[in-house]
């Protein structure tokens, strides 16, 4: 198990390098400093003075890759590449285009966005593996036939649409909860229990098609029937021999939720102004502050590529079969 997570750490190392390129390359290559320093100064008639002066006060006056001027080691760290990127790499993510450190800002805002991503992640994940069980429990019967409908036209609905309608209902009409703020402590509990309940509403009819088919298909396995050769009741069944076999699938499609848990909903605390990592994105795109931009780009593969290591890790929990050599 230690050899085969060293070697998953290991890969990691080039594929967030490769992401990391690929992402410079975007910002630098396709959109030049020059061209960011005209879109930052907002005049159409910008002069090159200003421009070279933008430039040197952020540092993107030295060359991209290779600065041939320097001496010695300089000629690869006196470069664009690694003062903006290659130094994610140890967690110093510079400073956006207002000056803010960067890294202060992730960590005041992470906070916001956890606590409004994990409680819609836990509940969501209850909910629809609950009602998939359900459906599966009852297949073949009009109450699985109206479900998988409620499912289709959950999933027709757009995501914006439960949550102005929510904030139309719950705030405006009837005046539950507010519709947009954030306080710290127990009083955050009343500007995010809406929030919570539409982003698990959003999801549900995905979600319970997905693990309905998931379970329905291992209700078809020969486990299953000689499971209930055995005399073994139909819930006793599906709850421990049937979602126990389907964690494995059900494992794979909640790692790529993982990144979401940190990295907040960018619809969601948009809509209703949770200073969260989610609305710090938007804000730096609607402001084109591209240093930002490229931090929770490389901050989402990180969470990601942790992700996937510990979905293979919880793989030997939930199945013993599964052994890394």
């Amino acid at each position: 198990m230690f050899a085969y997570l060293v070697r998953r750490l290991a890969y990691a190392v080039p594929i967030l390098l490769g992401v990391n390129l690929l992402t410079f390359a975007l910002f630098f290559v396709v959109n030049t400093p020059d061209d960011m320093a005209r879109m930052q100064l907002g005049v159409k008639r910008v002069t090159a003075e200003a421009i070279a002066k933008w430039k040197a006060e952020r540092g993107y006056d030295k060359p991209l890759f290779f600065n041939g001027a320097a001496d010695g080691t300089a000629k690869l760290t006196d470069t664009i590449f690694y003062a903006k990127s290659a130094r994610m790499f140890v967690g110093d993510f510079g400073a956006a285009e207002d000056g803010r450190d960067i890294a202060r800002e992730i960590a005041t805002r992470i906070g916001p966005s956890t606590a409004l991503a994990v409680p819609t992640f836990i509940v969501g994940l209850l909910v629809t593996v609950s009602a998939a069980l359900l459906l599966a429990f009852v297949r073949g019967t009009r109450l699985d036939f109206w479900g998988v409908v409620a499912c289709v036209a959950a999933m027709s609905v757009s995501g914006l649409f439960y949550i102005i309608f929510g904030q139309w209902l719950f705030s405006k009409a009837l005046r539950l909860v507010p519709i947009s703020g954030y306080a710290d402590g127990l009083s955050a509990f009343k500007f995010l229990v809406l929030p919570v309940a539409i982003g698990v509403v959003a999801g549900l009819g995905s979600s319970i098609r997905w693990y309905r088919t998931l379970f329905i298909e291992e209700i078809g396995k020969d486990y299953v029937r000689t499971a209930r050769a055995k005399g073994l009741g139909e819930g006793t069944v599906l709850f421990r021999h049937v979602l126990k076999n389907a964690m494995i699938p059900i494992l794979t499609g909640v790692v790529v939720v993982i990144p979401q848990l940190f990295l907040g909903s960018l619809l969601m605390e948009s809509f209703f102004g949770i200073p969260g990592l989610g609305s710090y994105t938007i804000d730096a795109i609607n402001a084109q502050d591209f240093s930002v931009v490229r931090a929770m780009v490389f901050i989402g593969s990180v969470l990601y590529i942790a992700g996937l290591i510990l979905t293979d890790l919880s793989y030997t929990l939930v199945d013993p079969r599964v052994r890394f050599d």
